[in-house]
């Protein structure tokens, strides 16, 4: 048994990890006295600040503390690992627990009329007995499966923190184990912790570091499929492939698996490897089709995206003559259509389903205006939506087209969140729905897009195949032009591009594999035999371009994140301390390992669909802030800071602050879909 001790008061609390720090009191003598604290109080009682997940703020019960004392910035606090309810056996006590609201579904009323009925005995039918709680007047059917759930969850949530201590998760993460492995998860896991390597939090690496710690067998089957399984996540997250054919799946999984066998001759043979897979496999824990090894959501995505897409390509549309639409549009606009453009509002007004690609500067966005305004009359009552997979390109549809509520594909399919595990079974309410910067859709977007599709929605998706793939796995923009069923335009001729810069042409002459490149003042080549080098050439192109251009009209762009010394994380450290140094009179914020100052250019690196949005006189005007939006920081206070976006002020508590980072330098991958090709300085 550890300390027994009662809540008394909270000391720090964040709601989303539930990492908890509160003062609690005990009568155990055995505290230490570095951890006492100084005060006396009128119960008698010894005070002691405990931190811990999810720690229980209510007075109406008491804990059994496990944990370890460890002395940091705050002096002697007990750090715990592990805590159990101790309700007094008495109806008081029991009353107590059960109003207390660590129950769902039982209030104080709920809780008096429980304990009225079962007296001592209530836990016990709660646990054991649930079905004879609707004895009681006001207690449903729908009531009882309330509490049922609350409690199995509360108590299979004590567990998992319970049999997973060595690895020291926290409560969120709990709750996302519980999620995937369901009720039984305890069971499941505390036969084997490699079921765990199913989750994306724990690698096979620190699992298998912890089990054999623990005297585990570097010959369990469950060992074998722990790798198969970790491989393939790991492959899908870090490679963005959906699959992976059976060979190399065997072959990957053997190197993690031998890695911790020192000699040769017991290493784990492939036969092995594919035993385990097999029978991975028949239980469904895997998906083989054709050789091609799938995590089973994966093939999910993947498969029904397919079908989906194919049903809107062959369905039959009815004939329609969109000359006269054609006409009426090029003189509304004022512009002059080219062939290729022509044909790519033909397809998307005569098809269910089309595509427009084409590199910078060829007209895609010409082409976007010109298919709404052609549309408009063909259908009057037609409902238009727009979307793109970041906010920034939504909101550069916005500008091009003259449609304001442009939006997310998150925010389209009310995909909010942190896990967005959820999907709204209604089918979008539009006709023409047009997504731009399709090249970074990865797969799982995809299919929670062309699953809310109706059938009689017509879909344009638009981008630059050339462009690097999504983040995510799966390379969906592709696959859809090379699968030949979609009707595809590609459009190749260049039109003006950024008042004479030469990035376009360079980029197609580069896609056409041609070394001949136009040079000149935009467009540049500079030598350098190290990354030293190529950092000191970085510094001076980015000081010069600032000094001609202005600071937010220059961004450098890293193909690396935080490798070497062109990664975007260093560079953006040198830069700061060049352009933005620290000084007294200048505030800072440290987070995360970075340091935030007044005046810094930050981007925003999650969605925040909920962050409020103000002019620079305090009147709201909207919410949402999104991953790769750019802004600066104009002020900084002790709680927290504000960032000014295009005149969008959004002010960041502490516990947000984590989702900015320095936007000096940027991974290529965050300026996708921004349209940023002038004063560009890319290392």
């Amino acid at each position: 048994m550890g300390i027994v001790a009662a809540f008394d008061k909270v000391i720090y609390f964040n709601p989303n990890s539930k990492y908890t720090v509160m003062r609690v009191k005990t009568a155990d003598l055995m505290i230490p006295n570095g951890a006492k604290s100084p005060f006396k109080y009128a119960d008698h009682l010894i005070r002691f600040t405990a931190v811990g997940y999810d720690l229980p703020q209510s007075t109406a019960l008491s804990m059994d503390l496990e944990g370890n004392w460890v002395d940091g910035k705050y002096g002697l606090q007990l750090q715990v690992e592990r805590w159990g309810e101790v309700i007094p056996p008495t109806i008081e006590g029991i009353r107590a627990y059960l109003a207390s609201g660590l129950l769902k579904g039982i209030g104080p009323k709920t809780a008096d009329a429980i304990v009225q009925r079962f007296g001592t005995q209530s836990l016990s039918v709660i646990e054991s007995h649930p079905e004879q709680l609707l004895e009681i007047r006001g207690i449903t059917e729908e009531k009882l499966t309330e509490i049922k759930e609350g409690y199995a969850e509360s108590k299979v949530l004590r567990d998992l923190m319970t049999i997973l201590a060595p690895f020291k998760i926290t409560p969120t993460t709990a709750m996302k184990i519980y999620q995937h492995f369901g009720p039984g998860g305890v069971a499941l896991i505390r036969e084997s912790p490699y079921r765990l390597c199913q989750m994306p939090t724990f690698g096979f690496k620190k699992v298998d570091a912890i089990v054999q710690k623990s005297g585990g067998n570097l010959y369990d089957p469950m060992r074998v499929q722990g790798a198969l399984f970790y491989t393939l996540e790991q492959s899908r997250n870090e490679k963005g492939h959906l699959f992976l054919e059976a060979d190399k799946l065997i072959q990957s999984s053997l190197l993690l698996l031998n890695e911790s066998i020192p000699y040769p001759t017991q290493w784990i043979k492939p036969p092995q490897v594919q035993k385990e897979l097999e029978k991975m496999v028949q239980s469904d824990v895997v998906v083989a089709n054709q050789g091609k090894i799938y995590l089973p959501n994966v093939f999910k995505q993947e498969s029904e995206t397919a079908v989906q897409a194919v049903r809107m390509a062959v369905r039959p549309v009815q004939p329609l003559n969109v000359s006269s639409a054609l006409e009426r549009t090029r003189g509304k606009l004022g512009i002059v259509l080219s062939e290729r453009q022509i044909e790519g509002v033909s397809k998307a007004l005569r098809s269910n389903f089309s595509i427009i690609t084409g590199g910078p500067g060829t007209g895609k966005s010409t082409v976007l205006r010109a298919v709404i305004e052609a549309y408009r009359p063909l259908y009057p009552n037609g409902k238009i939506a727009l979307a793109a997979p970041t906010g920034k390109a939504s909101r550069r549809m916005a500008e091009t087209t003259g449609i304001t509520d442009a939006v997310t594909l998150h925010s389209l399919l009310k995909l909010h969140g942190d896990d967005c595990g959820w999907q709204p079974s209604s089918p979008l309410d539009t006709d023409l729905l047009i997504v731009d910067e399709c090249s970074m859709v990865d797969m799982w977007l995809a299919h929670q897009l062309f699953s809310r599709l109706r059938q009689d929605t017509k879909l344009l998706m638009v981008g630059d195949a050339d462009q690097l793939e999504s983040v995510g796995a799966g390379s969906v923009f592709r696959e859809l032009i090379a699968s030949e069923l979609v009707p595809v335009t590609v459009l190749d001729q260049i039109f003006r591009q950024a008042e004479g810069s030469l990035i376009a042409y360079n980029a197609k002459l580069i896609n056409e594999a041609k070394g001949e490149l136009y040079y000149g003042e935009d467009f540049s080549f500079h030598k350098a035999d190290t990354q030293e080098d190529a950092t000191e050439v970085i510094r001076r192109l980015y000081r010069q371009n600032v000094a001609r251009a202005g600071i937010d009209q220059v961004q450098i762009l890293s193909p690396f994140r935080d490798t070497g010394d062109v990664s975007a994380n260093r560079l953006n450290a040198l830069i700061q301390a060049e352009v933005n140094p620290a000084s007294p009179d200048k505030p800072e914020i440290s987070c995360g390992g970075k340091i935030l100052r007044l005046n810094d250019r930050v981007m925003q690196t999650k969605n925040n669909y909920d962050a409020a949005q103000y002019d620079r006189n305090g009147n709201p005007i909207g919410t949402g802030v999104f991953n790769g939006d750019v802004g600066t920081i104009t002020a900084i206070e002790s709680d927290g800071l504000t960032v000014d976006y295009d005149s969008r002020l959004v002010s960041y508590p502490m516990e947000s602050v984590k989702e900015l980072d320095l936007a000096y330098a940027s991974t290529i991958h965050k300026a996708q879909g921004s349209g940023a090709t002038r004063s560009l300085v890319k290392s």
